[in-house]
């Protein structure tokens, strides 16, 4: 399992040396888009809309937009300052809490984490302290640059993390339109969706779900593949326009001095009779 990050965990004294690995991975099919005429991939370029021209990458500087078409331009050395400066390589769990006190809403990315070489026992002991505890550690991590906070939890005799949105990043449910007014429910009505829902309860079980239109849409590309109903594209990329100028004006050179010049003609030889 690939490791994302490595670093250690702390709650009061106690140090852990531990890897990061992704916990769930996105299992959508990616479909690529292709001209309709000759089924070349598309691609995207970068393009400055004020000069109307492609884009290096070394030519871009990243901004901060603090009004409309106003920016604060930062430099990489700053941001890499800032990183260094802010980036520690360890998690210390700040607070204990039960998980039933976060709401759903709050969670976004999962994470195993594994002890380093050095730190079974102290991973075991936050494991059995959670577990006989019955609580969940929050804590503060940075990723990719970007600090996170996240929780600490026991699933399946292993330790996970899941960083958690920010209460700021959570937007206010004032803000959703349309939400109507608490209105009197006919209790007809409120009597027969609960007969409903208690006759739909059962224990989660998580396998028997599935992504039945992933499903079919992978079926329906494997009988395409059987039917030989695919296309086949060169990996030869077009030349640049100014290639092609240049190829056709040699090639108009040569047409045009061909022509000028007159052909030659040989002497037939003689064969020598003895």
């Amino acid at each position: 399992m690939h490791t994302v990050w490595k670093g250690s965990i702390s709650f009061g004294l106690v140090n852990i040396p531990i890897k990061l690995h992704s916990a769930t991975e996105n299992k959508d099919i990616k479909l690529r888009q292709l001209h309709k005429e000759c089924h070349t991939p598309i691609s995207y370029k970068k393009v400055c809309e004020g000069c109307e021209k492609e884009v290096k990458e070394e030519d871009i500087v990243k901004a901060y937009e603090y009004a409309k078409n106003k920016f604060v331009v930062l430099d990489d050395e700053e941001l890499e300052a800032l990183k260094k400066e802010n980036e520690d390589k360890a998690v210390e769990i700040i607070d204990f809490v039960k998980l039933e006190e976060i709401d759903p809403i709050y969670f976004e990315r999962s994470y195993f984490l594994s002890p380093d070489t050095t730190g079974g026992k102290a991973y075991s002991l936050l494991r059995k302290t959670l577990e006989q505890s019955g609580k969940i550690g929050v804590a503060k991590i940075i990723i990719r640059s970007k600090e996170q906070l996240a929780i600490v939890r026991v699933y399946k005799d292993t330790l996970v993390m899941e960083t958690i949105h920010f209460p700021d990043e959570v937007r206010s449910t004032a803000d959703v339109p349309n939400i109507p007014s608490e209105e009197t429910v006919v209790q007809k009505e409120l009597d027969t969706a609960l007969l409903l829902v208690d006759q739909l309860t059962t224990a989660f079980t998580p396998e028997k779900y599935t992504d039945e239109y992933r499903t079919a849409l992978m079926e329906l590309i494997e009988e395409k593949k059987a039917g030989n109903n695919t296309v086949s594209v060169s990996d030869k990329q077009p030349l640049p326009d100014n290639v092609t100028d240049l190829m056709s004006a040699l090639q108009a050179s040569l047409d045009k001095t061909g022509k000028k010049k007159k052909p030659t003609t040989r002497k037939k030889k003689v064969a020598k009779t003895s």
